[in-house]
This record gives C-alpha cells, structure tokens and sequence, in this order.
C-alpha cells in the first residue's frame, strides 16, 4: 500500500505507512519517528507470528524503545529478527504492567541486550525485580509521570487493581499514546496524557482492554474520543474484534488496522 499524509492543525503531520507481507520497511529520516508492532494477536504481515500479548519498538527518538515484550520470548526475536530489528540497538524497554502477556519476552530479550535500561511500574513484584537487576539490567522504577527522553514520555502508573503505564509521544503539540492493556481505562489514560503534556491526540494505539464492553459503553467511548480530539485509533491485542469494528464503522479512513508487523511513522514539522 501507499503512503498517507494527513495535516492536523499546525501541530505536525501523521503518516500512516502500511506495508505488505513481502514490502521492505523505507529508511527513516533525522525528522521522523516510526512505531512498529512487533508482537500482537492479531496479524497483519503473514511472514511474522501472531500470538496472544502485545509489543511494539519506538525508532527515531532520542532513544529506541521497546514497549512491552509479547508473551513468548521465541515469538518476539523471532519477529524482530525479520523485522530486522537488532535487540543491541534498543535502549529502553518500558513495561506497561505485570501480566504475562506483557512481560513474557523479557528474558530472552535481555539474554541477548542485558546493557538495556527496564522502566516498570514501582508495584511490579519485588522477586520479578530483582530477577531484572540480576540480568545486569538498569531498572528504573516508575510511579509519577516519566520523561523518558526527549519527547517520550511515560504517563506514570495509574489503575486501582492493575496498575499500569502507558507511552506518549510528543511532536510539537500533538500526541500518540500508546497502551498496553489500559487496564485504569483507555479514556482516563488519554485524559492523563492530554493533562500532563497537553495538544491534541493524533493516534491512541494499543490494547483497549474492551472485549466485554457493551455496544452502549463503546458508543460512550467513542464519544469521548471525540471530546478529547483523538484524531485516529488503533486498537488491538485485547480490544476485542467487536470493538474494532466498531471503531472502524466510527472512525472511517481514520481508523488504524493495527496487527504484527504493522509501523506507523510520524513526520515532524517545524
């Protein structure tokens, strides 16, 4: 497929990039940031496995991110390998929460990159913890809302029975959030992000933890996104297949089939 270029506002411009089973990934520019699911349930390039859990890596800020690791170490190098993602090239690893769906990759991850920085909610178990400093890891304990380089932000833990972080990424004024599950609720996260750094929302992406949602609390949501200028959604993992297509009745154009393999880049403008 083609590439899309959408303007909002003044605030930056969003490409949605999608690419075959067989497309090459294109190089990214010194002005662009690109995130690309690198585990997911639902599928999208049919050379990569698709499995239950959820992971994506972050290129072109000042750090490489990879945000949550899939459930299954095997799956996620496998993946990366022919994403051709190196593991020594990434340099944080940010964990939204403690599930396995989430966590499972890590310890293959770091057997092959231990040098890498971890961040975890500070309620993460202490023996899991001290299994991550063990590996010669960095770990740093998130509780409050995180500059983790420039740009990219963690939103902090939040979330009463489940805590849980997610990612937001800033370009001028305008945000994408990334989420694992949204366990605290997808609409409160997008809330917390837009307080803490403000502008509008360009892509919401990730888990919206949904499945048993009824089609009146969806339309509720929905609604919602609107308030709250969600421009596009991606919803994936533990979305639910009802609640995507929902969204894509919703959004249209704007909706965003995210699966494994999937890379979303974003163009900043000055």
């Amino acid at each position: 497929m083609g590439t899309r270029i959408l303007s909002f506002l003044a605030a930056g411009v969003i490409l949605i990039t999608a690419f075959s089973a067989q497309g090459k990934e294109k190089m990214l520019s010194a002005s662009e940031i690109s995130i690309t699911v690198v585990f997911d349930n639902y599928p999208y390039r049919k050379d990569l496995k698709d499995s239950w859990g959820f992971a994506c890596v972050v290129r072109g800020a000042e750090k490489t991110i990879l945000f949550d690791t899939g459930g299954d170490g095997a799956i996620l190098m496998g993946n990366l390998e022919k994403l051709k993602i190196d593991p020594q090239g990434v340099d944080a690893v940010v964990l939204s929460h403690a599930h396995g769906d989430h966590t499972g990759g890590l310890n293959a991850f770091l057997r092959a990159n231990p040098r890498v920085e971890v961040y975890a909610p500070g309620s993460f178990p202490e023996s899991f913890k001290a299994d991550v400093r063990a590996t010669g890891a960095k770990l740093v304990e998130v509780s409050g809302a995180l500059e983790i380089c420039d740009g990219v932000w963690s939103t902090g833990e939040a979330g009463q029975g489940v805590s849980e972080e997610s990612l937001a990424l800033r370009t001028d004024r305008a945000l994408t959030l990334v989420t694992g599950c949204a366990h605290p609720g997808i609409v409160s996260i997008i809330e917390r992000a837009k307080k803490l750094l403000g502008g509008e929302v360009l892509l919401a992406m990730g888990g919206f933890h949904l499945r048993s949602e009824s089609e009146a609390g969806l339309k509720k949501i929905f609604n919602r996104f609107r308030e709250l200028g969600v421009q596009r959604a991606g919803p994936s993992h533990c979305s639910g297949d009802r609640t995507r297509e929902l969204f894509k009745k919703e959004y249209g154009e704007d909706f965003v089939k995210i699966g494994v393999g999937y890379t979303v880049h974003f163009k900043r403008t000055r």
